[in-house]
């Protein structure tokens, strides 16, 4: 599980039946800037939201063959969820980057 900034939504003219009742959002890592202070240029990922995140939010993003485990037995064709959305994160002082 990662730590992502949400971006912005997708808007699709059809989706697949099985992801009605969410949205796609785009995100991107956030895990690093809060720990050393600086943004990088880091990939833009898309993302399952059926908990409402909206721009500017932290997530807890869960990827790759995890991704579709928790909709067992539904089938959802994703590669990335939101399983969290974050309203605090602290990071201790001796683990910041200086």
């Amino acid at each position: 599980m990662q730590i992502y900034r949400v971006t912005g939504k997708v808007t699709l003219s059809r989706c697949h039946p099985s992801l009605v009742g969410g949205c796609l959002v785009t995100a991107e890592p956030a895990g690093e800037e809060l720990v050393t202070g600086v943004a990088r240029d880091t990939d833009t990922i898309v993302v399952w939201d059926d908990l409402g995140s909206n721009a500017g939010t932290l997530i807890a993003v869960s990827d790759g063959a995890e991704a579709a485990q928790p909709f067992r037995p539904e089938l959802k064709p994703v590669d990335a969820y939101c399983s969290a959305i974050l309203e605090r994160v602290e990071i201790a002082p001796q683990f910041r980057s200086k």
